[in-house]
């Protein structure tokens, strides 16, 4: 959680918890060579709660630990506890951010770990959500998650010090609150364990299943996807080979790096949807990342809108970068070669006299018709590109190249009906297609 020489920015709200984890943390700082800031958070939901500033600052000064005071503006979708711990974490991350804090220590507790392990068993959580509380996430970490409460009391009251109780801590139509004061206690009562211990069980072995399921998924995500800048695309093939839950933790991994943040139960459904049969017809949102399936693949982007592919001319003989589609063409006269074959899909080859110059580079356009080497007619391009497995998302980046107005080549996809080579062929127009990255990487 810490390492020698680090900045911690301790969450002090004034309670027993925080104020036993600035304490504990002061006793330890000059052996770990930490230096240590607090951040006390008046979410202004309270007449007097510039008390627990005061108080804050107080304890900051017996301890000689610097104590800075911020007030938030708690609003937003949700309950109000929700809203509030956002507003709290966004101003621990800004002020952490500002003092170039390392660490942001938070003094959640055991019984601060039961609770959430009962709270999201009630609610009818996975795995994940049994969890509970991870002792590091991020810069975050929670040094006191291994402590029970009344062992922190027992410390602050051995050293002298006072803590403030927050009255919204007993209000019950908090769920957390009638938890903590009525069910754990009724359980406690109803059955010779210790509840607080056996829910921090569940939640450790939950956290070792999540984590090890993590390890996997990161593996596969490595071994089956594509990925470029804010987007991620996988094999539906891949991911049906593996095991469900590893499947939906694979996209999870795939979001998360897209950028969706922090993912709710919903959106496990929502990943579990890409992965059926048959799979969803329209894209769906992840906070910013949309998740869609076309082609047999899965595609996780963080929504935006894609460059249209604007037309130009194809130089010739030269190399016309598309910058749009992330490719260059390459187009060259050629010595008919004996028996060449007329096309691959990254490299194309036609009669050049059956050919209207200059040839164009474009998108696809409404109404566009193809006719295919070697199959039965002209149709649809929209169409063609469906049967021919290319991506919803790729369609608009597959660059169309023209002649004279007719379709002769659908870059990296298939060769047109136009212009084919023949025995009497006597200049043969080459073209081929290849990453622009490729292009523009150093030698």
């Amino acid at each position: 959680m810490l390492a020698p020489g680090d900045t911690v920015l301790v969450a002090l709200s004034g309670g027993a918890d925080s104020s036993a984890l600035l304490l504990l943390l002061s006793r330890l700082a000059p052996d770990l060579g930490l230096t240590l800031r607090a951040l006390h958070v008046d979410h202004g939901l309270r007449p007097d709660s510039a008390r627990d500033a005061d108080a804050a600052r107080a304890l900051g000064r017996r301890l000689g630990v610097p104590v800075d005071v911020v007030r938030v503006a708690v609003t937003g979708t949700g309950s109000i506890e929700e809203a509030a711990r956002r507003a709290r974490y966004a101003a621990l991350e800004a002020h952490a951010d500002a003092i170039g804090a390392a660490r942001i220590a938070v003094g959640h507790t055991a019984d601060d770990q039961a609770e959430t392990v009962l709270m999201r068993l009630l609610e009818g959580a996975g795995v994940r959500g049994l969890a509970g509380i991870p002792p590091v996430r991020g810069r975050i970490v929670r040094p006191l998650l291994a402590l029970r409460r009344r062992e922190l009391v027992a410390e602050l009251q051995a050293a002298g010090l006072e803590w403030i109780e927050d009255p919204t801590n007993r209000d019950p139509k908090f769920l957390r609150n009638r938890i903590r004061h009525e069910i754990l206690p009724y359980l406690a009562a109803a059955h010779d364990v210790d509840v607080v211990t056996a829910l921090n069980r569940v939640g450790a072995q939950a956290r070792e299943t999540t984590d090890a399921l993590a390890r996997l998924a990161a593996r596969e995500l490595s071994r089956l996807a594509t990925m470029r800048a804010g987007e991620v695309v996988l094999p539906r093939a891949g991911l049906a080979a593996l095991p469900a839950p590893a499947a939906v933790e694979v996209l999870r991994l795939a979001a998360a790096w897209a950028g969706a943040g922090p993912l709710r139960r919903w959106a496990y459904r929502g990943l579990a949807r890409a992965l059926a049969e048959p799979p969803p017809r329209r894209a769906f949102s992840l906070g910013a990342v949309i998740v869609e399936v076309s082609g047999g693949l899965v595609r996780l982007a963080r929504e935006r809108s894609a460059a249209r592919l604007a037309a130009r001319s194809v130089l010739l003989p030269g190399r016309t970068e598309v910058p749009e589609a992330d490719v260059v063409i390459e187009a060259r006269l050629v010595e008919p070669p004996a028996g060449a074959a007329p096309w691959s899909p990254s490299r194309a080859a036609f009669d050049a006299d059956g050919l209207t110059f200059p040839l164009t580079v474009r998108g696809r356009r409404p109404g566009d018709r193809f006719r295919p080497w070697g199959g039965p007619g002209e149709r649809r391009l929209k169409a063609f590109l469906i049967d021919a497995g290319v991506p919803r998302w790729e369609r608009d980046r597959v660059p169309v190249i023209e002649s004279g107005g007719t379709i002769v080549w659908l870059a990296g996809v298939r060769r047109g009906a136009l212009a084919p080579l023949t025995h009497s062929t006597r200049r043969v127009l080459e073209l081929t297609v290849e990453p622009l990255a490729k292009e523009r990487a150093p030698a």
